[in-house]
């Protein structure tokens, strides 16, 4: 791994390329995805099942064919070892027992003077998934898609999964009948995104897609953003770790290659105080990368996206981590928690040597839908508010109208809106 001083004279140059790691070049896809976009809004299924027969090579017949029968999802639950089965539930108690938790409420103020003021929250009518394939299929992201939706209250779940050579993954299929999804489609892409947003014979439109997805499925997130609500535009994982002398340089390698097994494009940053620590953590990044079943995908992330940096003091540290912003972070260092009020940008914290980022990836119960890229200075996880919208809710008494009648009549005279100003004044005349 590159490993440099935060005194160095090229470090701003070489930190300045870790600020930027999460660019995508959007603009080079543009064209075709819109062009995809628009055929799919125009034409429905005709393109839709002409776009998967070139990009997942096999040719669907019918439209039938592109929805996964509830069938063969209870055929893939069913036929799960035992101790698979068990761990999966327990993540679905996990995750839902958190998301319960962030469940905004309605609620109701009333005034002295009869007036209620207050807000109601209303889960979304349908929800589009995306859940990727590809170089793997993940069906944990599946479950921390579904299960926010779900504890939302969203009554139709839409699942969308690309099926190169019409395969589908299934322990995919066996979480979607855990999560009591019936309606899963074999469509990947910039194709899937279009077809919840717009909607086909097939698909319906849904009201906001969430879940990750490369660079094409970012870009049509982005580009039908309006038409549906979406989550966030998400770029490739990363990871970030805070650490002092105290942490395990084992510990430490091991956490900063979870990530980059994801992609050759995931990024993996440690931060550190102490430099025998930071070359310590280089060489047994070497030692466990030979080990790897991803070896060469985990091995051209280290070595072009991966960077141990030492800093002068711990609130350096700190401060450069809060610029990178990562989308998980790892805080190892004798007292973490004393760390935690000065870190102002990150998707997700792990607090510990103990706490390593896989676990928040399965079972923990926090979402691992996160901001990337450093938009963890804006963005926030994947949660039920993303399924929720929220209404305000307003009821004026006769004795509430005259008390602030004529400040609103006299706001909207002076705005020139003058059928703004008498809606109030007939009012308050009578």
């Amino acid at each position: 791994m590159k490993v440099f001083y935060s005194s160095d004279e090229s470090f701003e140059t070489n930190f300045n390329e870790l600020l930027g790691r999460g660019k995508m070049d959007i603009d080079s896809v543009s064209n075709i995805v819109s062009g995809l976009l628009n055929e799919i809004k125009n034409k429905g299924n005709s393109a839709l099942m002409a776009q998967i027969a070139k990009f997942d090579r096999w040719e669907p017949k019918h439209d039938d064919e592109l929805l996964v029968s509830t069938d063969d999802m209870k055929r893939a639950y069913d036929a799960l070892d035992p101790l698979l089965r068990d761990a999966l539930h327990l993540s679905y108690e996990r995750i839902e027992n958190y998301h319960q938790k962030l469940m905004p409420k309605s609620w109701f103020e009333f005034e002295k003077n009869g007036t209620m003021l207050g807000q109601k929250v209303t889960p979304v009518d349908r929800a589009g998934l995306y859940i990727p394939g590809g170089k793997a299929a993940y069906p944990s992201s599946l479950l921390m898609n579904a299960i926010p939706a779900i504890v939302a209250g969203v009554e139709e779940i839409v699942v969308c999964t690309p099926t190169p050579d019409n395969e589908i993954n299934e322990l995919l299929l066996a979480a979607c009948h855990l999560c009591k999804v019936t309606k899963v489609f074999k469509v990947g892409g910039a194709s899937a995104i279009g077809a919840m947003a717009y909607g086909t014979e097939s698909i319906p439109k849904v009201d906001v897609i969430t879940g990750p997805g490369n660079i094409f499925v970012a870009t049509a997130k982005k580009l039908v953003f309006g038409e549906v609500n979406i989550d966030m535009i998400a770029g490739p994982s990363e990871i970030g770790i805070l650490a002092d002398e105290s942490a395990r340089e084992d510990y430490l390698a091991i956490d900063l290659l979870s990530q980059a097994e994801h992609d050759e494009m995931a990024s993996s940053i440690l931060i550190t105080t102490d430099s025998e620590l930071a070359n310590k953590v280089s060489d047994q990044v070497e030692e466990f990368l030979s080990k790897l079943s991803r070896e060469a995908i985990a091995r051209k992330s280290i070595e072009e996206r991966g960077a141990i940096i030492i800093a002068s003091n711990m609130d350096e540290a700190i401060n450069l981590m809060n610029q990178i912003a990562p989308e998980h972070l790892e805080i190892m260092t004798k007292n973490p928690m004393d760390l935690l009020s000065k870190i102002k940008h990150a998707g997700a914290i792990f607090l510990g040597e103990n706490t390593p980022e896989p676990i928040g990836d399965y079972m923990a119960g926090p979402n691992h839908t996160l901001p990337t890229g450093g938009t963890a200075k804006f963005y926030s996880p994947l949660s039920v508010e993303h399924f929720l919208k929220k209404s305000s809710i307003i009821s004026m008494s006769k004795e509430g109208i005259r008390q602030i009648g004529e400040a609103c009549a006299m706001i909207a005279y002076t705005e020139g809106l003058t059928a703004h100003e008498e809606s109030v004044r007939i009012r308050l005349r009578d």
